[in-house]
């Protein structure tokens, strides 16, 4: 891609805003903090309803049903997510498995529109993460067209996620309060308004006044219904996100902080209380109707959430809960034994959690035992919701320019899924001939499977025709403006490296980084711990890796500083910055396809997998 380029240049400033953001982001989370005192943070009315405050129950009966309905990991993806990322799996009552296509704002807005009817009493939350890492539509405008269609969605309230951190602590107060953007100003002739719903961070402070950057709490009330919202992200956001983007924050740990604002709550008289948590677990089936409570409550689920519910006080009444993309609804024992609804609606809008929260109007409470929940596919068999249609067409008007060149081709599918994937291959690939340009040293390149958000389909998503890559499909594949760094390290760096993918913070749920062509070895998951890559295996151009030797590596800025896990590729020496990740892909689809040649999908056989 030309250097000079529009796209380029948009790229280029994003990049910049996000140094120029966090800068500005310390000053700005002490004012969010003071704005986020207690008193103040129990006083919100659900935008959506139109009751009084009124305590008395004796017109309503002792229990009230409460509709909460939930969904998380949006990642601004307003269109219909297309191939894996745009389908679930169903669980069929003979025991067989099918895919449902699902996914698209148009038809979340016309479902949670829906399930809202009859019910007086229905609150909407988000675990987080709701922007970042976004598509085209909504990334290049730095995700106001998301925040735009949440206000229409009627969201009450989120979590903050690590990705609300992607471009700084200013950028947040940007999205929360409104103003256009500080370098690129403003896209339509309207001011961007800003969230009219509260993001809660809870666990982030600000390192310097030692107070939370946002509203730790709030609480919903409806005809003396109240019901108290806790928002946490992951205490290792700063691990999964870039340095600038938490700089001057610090992250506490989700169940300290969680059980700390339950007490808070309970002696402000709310004991009906919601933690919405940014951290998740991995189900034992990744079909998202299974039964998550068989054989016992909890047997469904590991990982993270599964370790935090534990300990979360029963003061707390339901988790909803995030990060992982998976789907369950699942009771797990709360430390008093009492069993607790823990749930997830997978990612990208395919779904939304409807739980039922029975409430005493008596105690204040929640009557446990009376929760219900379940998930829903957001189908594509309903109407679009005509607001949505039109919010998408708008934004898309702005973005076409950009968005509908064609930067490549591909004769078939270059999907992300799998440990080694055929798109890692091809964006590991690209990177080494992009670092070969900056320094004809480069020997290889590694790709954080995470920092790969989308398949490449062949089937044209638009006009472009079958085969056709556009800019926007490579902004939904790499959208986070890392740049490509080259670096030094040994043989023996190289090797640990490699370790740490199945090691460490990476032991439970290994992150399998993507490999340039010419880099081989066995990955043997009947081992444990770093034992599982095979030193004796690693190959460089068939020759084994010599741990006294330099190897220059290209990786993007993420991995360069450390990030998901690996310190090691934090250690390198000899830095050279290169461009953005996005331009390195575009370069080597430009260079190496044509209409008549595209490329074919990688055979995603450089790591042999012992299993």
């Amino acid at each position: 891609m030309p250097a000079t380029s529009p796209a380029h240049h948009q790229r280029r400033r994003r990049r910049t805003n996000r140094l120029l953001a966090t800068a500005a982001g310390v000053l700005t989370a002490g004012a969010l903090a003071a704005a986020a005192l207690p008193g103040s943070a129990t006083a919100g009315e659900n935008h959506g309803s139109h009751g009084d405050k009124g305590t008395s129950y004796g017109h309503h009966g002792r229990y009230q049903d409460v509709q909460l309905l939930s969904f998380n990991d949006l990642h601004g993806n307003l269109e219909p997510p297309s191939g894996s990322s745009g389908r679930v799996t169903e669980l069929q009552p003979d025991g067989t498995t099918k895919t449902v296509d699902a996914g698209g704002v148009e038809y979340l807005a016309t479902h949670l529109r829906e399930a809202r009817k009859g019910n007086r009493y229905s609150i909407t939350a988000a675990g987080g993460d709701m922007v970042g890492a976004s598509p085209l539509i909504s990334g290049l405008f730095h995700d106001e067209p998301t925040v735009e269609a949440l206000n229409k969605l009627d969201l009450d309230v989120t979590s903050v996620g690590n990705h609300e951190f992607d471009e700084g602590a200013a950028e947040l107060a940007r999205l929360q309060n409104g103003g256009c953007h500080p370098d690129e100003g403003c896209y339509t002739d309207k001011e961007f308004k800003g969230a009219d719903f509260p993001y809660l961070a809870a666990n982030v402070l600000d390192e310097k006044t030692g107070k939370p950057l946002l509203r730790p709490y709030w609480v919903w009330k409806q005809r003396g219904v109240k019901v108290g919202f806790i928002g946490v992200t992951l205490e290792g956001t700063p691990d999964i996100v870039s340095a600038e983007g938490v700089k001057g924050l610090a992250f506490k740990d989700e169940v300290e902080t969680i059980n700390k604002y339950a007490k808070v709550l309970q002696r402000q008289g709310v004991k009906s209380i919601v933690a919405l948590i940014h951290e998740g677990g991995f189900p034992t089936s990744s079909s998202y109707n299974y039964d998550c409570d068989s054989p016992g409550a909890g047997d469904g689920i590991s990982g993270p959430i599964a370790d935090i519910a534990k300990d979360i006080t029963p003061q707390v009444d339901a988790l909803v809960t995030g990060h992982t993309h998976n789907a369950y609804v699942c009771t797990i024992p709360d430390p008093a034994g009492k069993p607790r609804m823990v749930t997830s609606a997978a990612s990208f809008g395919r779904l939304y959690t409807d739980t039922t929260l029975t409430y005493d109007r008596a105690t204040g409470d929640i009557a446990r035992t009376a929760v219900k929940s379940a998930n829903h596919v957001v189908t594509r068999d309903v109407p679009k919701a005509p607001d949505m249609t039109a919010l998408i067409g708008k934004w898309n008007t702005l973005a076409a320019p950009i968005g509908n060149r064609p930067i490549g081709y591909i004769s078939g599918d270059v999907v992300r899924d799998g440990t080694e994937s055929p798109l890692g291959d091809l964006i590991a690939d690209a990177q080494l001939e992009y670092g070969r340009t900056l320094d004809a040293e480069t020997d290889l390149a590694l790709m954080n499977p995470g920092g790969i958000r989308a398949s490449l389909t062949y089937a044209a998503g638009g006009a472009e025709g079958d085969g056709v890559v556009t800019f926007a499909e490579g902004f939904t594949v790499q959208p986070f403006a890392n740049t490509v760094n080259l670096q030094d390290f040994t043989g023996a760096q190289v090797v640990q490296a490699l370790k740490e993918q199945v090691s460490g913070p990476n032991e439970a749920a290994p992150k399998i980084l993507q490999i340039s062509s010419g880099l081989t070895y066995t990955l043997d998951l009947t081992k444990t711990g770093a034992d599982r890559v095979v030193t004796d295996s690693i190959r460089l151009n068939g020759s084994p890796i010599d741990p006294s030797a330099t190897y220059r590596v290209a990786t993007n800025s993420f991995l360069a500083g450390g990030g998901d896990g690996f310190p090691t590729l934090g250690q390198g020496t000899n830095d050279l910055v290169g461009e953005d990740d996005l331009a390195a892909l575009e370069r080597y689809l430009t260079a190496n396809s044509t209409a008549t040649n595209p490329i074919a999908p990688p055979k995603a056989d450089r790591i042999t997998i012992v299993s």
